[in-house]
């Protein structure tokens, strides 16, 4: 029987066909269709007819998509520096061999198993003055402590950072730790026998080994910071006014509450290309890596 008749040459393509086929369809369907829908003037239904890019030149001019992007960058370059930091001085302690790492990797890594909403409703119990850590506080004597930053427009977004940081900074770390012990022990007990000391020792020779793991830590967090709406959702909904309002709360808010599904399909992909420039670089570096 010829090679390509056989069984075994066909059955895991056929198997395979029905999944990749409602990838094709699901995911760069749509994509396809959200970029087509971005080029109408689409309001509460999608229209056929091509307006340009016209709607890209519109959203820079609306006030509400200006705060989401100023909202976006306030988050996330803090949710991208904290949880790095936070997350490599994690690893750091965890790498020094202590006795109650079995214990205390689960508890950090715990977060990440739990989704978005449920950090986020948990949370907003937590910062809410008037059943959260300030009432508590309040009333075991500190009665002069506040803590009201949830309902503060101009700290509000600070919140938000809060609950993302406990939920990912176990990841990151869990990235670092991985790094870390995959570094040759020799090279460190070579820099010790020279007398480097414990800080010099990380910042000349450890930290810079790091280098994948600091890439896949940047990539990974802004991707979910670009995305972030569940969390936003669940703790401020956006408020007070506009303080928490990201571009994902924006894109929901014009395709499917105001009826502008044109504005709301260019958003996306707006958001949709950041990510892009910043996955594409990725990918290329660890496709040479793998060459190499």
């Amino acid at each position: 029987m010829r090679a390509h008749l056989r069984p075994r040459s066909w059955l895991p393509r056929l198997v395979l066909m029905p999944s990749v086929a409602a990838v094709l369809i699901a995911v760069y369907g749509f994509i396809l269709f959200t970029g087509y829908l971005s080029l109408t003037n689409s309001k509460i239904l999608p229209v056929l007819h091509l307006v340009g890019f016209a709607n890209y030149a519109r959203i820079w001019a609306l006030p509400t998509w200006i705060t989401a992007i100023e909202n976006l960058a306030i988050y996330g370059v803090l949710y991208l520096v904290v949880a790095t930091a936070l997350g490599l001085l994690l690893a750091i302690l965890l790498d020094q061999k202590i006795r109650a790492e079995g214990v205390l990797r689960p508890i950090y890594l715990y977060p990440m198993a739990l989704s978005f909403i449920v950090t986020g409703v948990a949370w907003k119990w937590l910062l809410d003055p008037g059943i959260g850590i300030e009432r508590s506080l309040q009333s075991w004597g500190w009665t002069e402590f506040r803590f009201g930053w949830i309902k503060d427009p101009d700290l509000a977004i600070y919140t938000v950072v809060i609950a993302a940081l406990w939920q990912s900074s176990g990841f990151v770390m869990a990235v670092f730790l991985a790094g870390l012990r995959g570094i040759d022990g020799a090279i460190i007990e070579a820099a010790r026998v020279d007398g480097a000391s414990a800080p010099l020792l990380y910042r000349r020779i450890v930290i810079p080994q790091l280098g994948p793991a600091f890439l896949t830590v940047f990539v990974v967090l802004t991707h979910l910071a670009i995305k972030t709406y569940d969390l936003v959702i669940a703790l401020t909904n956006g408020g007070p006014g506009r303080a928490t309002e990201l571009p994902a709360l924006f894109v929901y808010s014009y395709a499917f509450t105001r009826n502008e599904m044109g504005l709301g399909a260019t958003a996306a992909i707006i958001m949709l290309m950041t990510v892009v420039s910043i996955a594409v670089p990725y990918l290329a570096f660890e496709a040479r890596a793998a060459r190499r």
